[in-house]
């Protein structure tokens, strides 16, 4: 992978071939990167990330209790730490290996056919178990909905997402279908909200749309961190629109995230459900509601606004946060990897070693397979407007 910087990115007549594998490539390995980085500080406040780190994080670090991780509370028995992805990258990865199968664009009912399958029946090395195991065994509870809903209680994959808790869960590994969309935010944004329909409702579901939308606009040729906004706002709905807009306009005043920390959470927390506690949420938490979002999405955007579209200023940032940072830093690391921000190589060749994972192969396996799904799309297209002009449509007066 040749990453490449914002300050100098690429338009539409001079991107050689390989343009559009730089940005899926980008936006892939920068999620896995962020995810690494924020899993061993996930749950906690930025106060006690200083205080048990001695300062800011600003790279791999180890566990949070050290050699005790296997048996410490809350986070036991997994390894978050020492450059292991979580579960955002293992549900990333499995979704590209989803599009790789079906070669196409993708609905609910490819969640269903293909994707719970791939979790419940291929063992993988889990990185934060350091064993081989089935995916299922690994992933949250509101990505073992997807198995129980799916596979055992047999509910029509469009609504399935309904009744389950509402939070990040399907918006966390929803960067793939914004780079089968690249530079197109709407198709990406209505192509997630089906795919999440087997997984998420209300703001869960609005927010994989978003994220998706967030990919694929970044993808754009001269696109910037507020190109990126721009594009999201365009599309978001309800609360979850309003976040956005609040939190980047707060990120907009700032540039750099320390200063931005405490600002970002209080411009988010009148529409997140979870509260101050993170690991004691409120009553009301991960319920429906038209007036919420979850809190990642719009934090992951702010920083990407503080850092000018920088991935690791952003990656940094929303590491820093504290809270369900794996999963903020995750979109932040995709988005700004779209934009063509450089993830820095020593921590990518470190987090794949620790993971045991190729962080590459994905990019070039979904490469193919936008570019395969686009040559469909225009030949859909094409067809459409034969068959729309000999109906008289093109030109034909009334």
């Amino acid at each position: 992978m040749t990453p490449r910087s914002q300050e100098n990115p690429r338009d539409s007549e001079t991107c050689s071939e390989t343009c559009l594998e730089d940005r899926i490539t980008g936006a892939l390995v920068g999620a896995a990167v962020g995810d690494a980085l924020g899993g061993p500080v996930e749950g906690y406040s930025p106060d006690q990330i200083l205080e048990r780190h001695g300062g800011r994080v600003h790279g791999v670090v180890g566990p949070w209790n050290g050699d005790a991780w296997r048996t410490a509370r809350p986070i036991a028995p997994y390894h978050k730490g020492d450059g292991h992805v979580t579960d955002d990258t293992l549900m990333t990865h499995a979704l590209v290996r989803v599009y790789a199968r079906v070669r196409d664009h993708l609905d609910a009912y490819a969640v269903d056919g293909h994707l719970v399958p791939d979790l419940m029946t291929n063992p993988r090395w889990i990185p934060e178990l350091e064993a081989e195991a089935l995916p299922l065994h690994r992933v949250f509870l509101a990505e073992k909905w997807l198995v129980a809903r799916l596979h055992y209680g047999h509910v029509d994959p469009r609504e399935a997402g309904t009744g389950n808790i509402v939070n990040c869960g399907a918006a966390m590994y929803m960067a793939p279908v914004g780079l089968v969309n690249a530079a197109n935010p709407a198709g990406a944004y209505a192509e997630a909200l089906d795919v999440a329909g087997a997984h998420q409702s209300s703001y869960g579901r609005e927010a994989a749309g978003v994220l998706a939308a967030a990919v694929a606009a970044a993808c754009a040729p001269g696109a910037t961190a507020d190109s990126v906004v721009a594009a999201c706002l365009a599309l978001a709905k309800d609360g979850t629109r309003a976040a956005i807009e609040r939190v980047c306009d707060v990120a907009a005043r700032y540039s750099d995230f320390e200063s931005a920390l405490v600002p970002l959470r209080e411009a988010v927390a009148p529409y997140d459900t979870v509260g101050p506690d993170y690991r004691a949420p409120s009553l009301g938490a991960r319920r429906p509601s038209r007036l919420h979002a979850v809190e990642e999405l719009p934090i992951a955007l702010g920083m990407l606004v503080v850092a000018r579209g920088d991935w690791r200023h952003a990656v940094l940032g929303a590491v820093n946060y504290g809270r369900d940072c794996d999963s903020i830093a995750t979109m932040a690391g995709a988005v700004a990897g779209a934009l063509g921000s450089a993830v820095p190589e020593d921590w990518a060749k470190k987090v794949a070693d620790a993971s045991r994972l190729d962080l590459w192969e994905p990019g070039r396996t979904l490469t193919g397979v936008a570019r395969e799904v686009f040559a469909r799309d225009v030949a859909r297209r094409r067809s459409h407007e034969a068959a729309f002009a000999q109906l008289g449509g093109a030109g034909c007066s009334a």
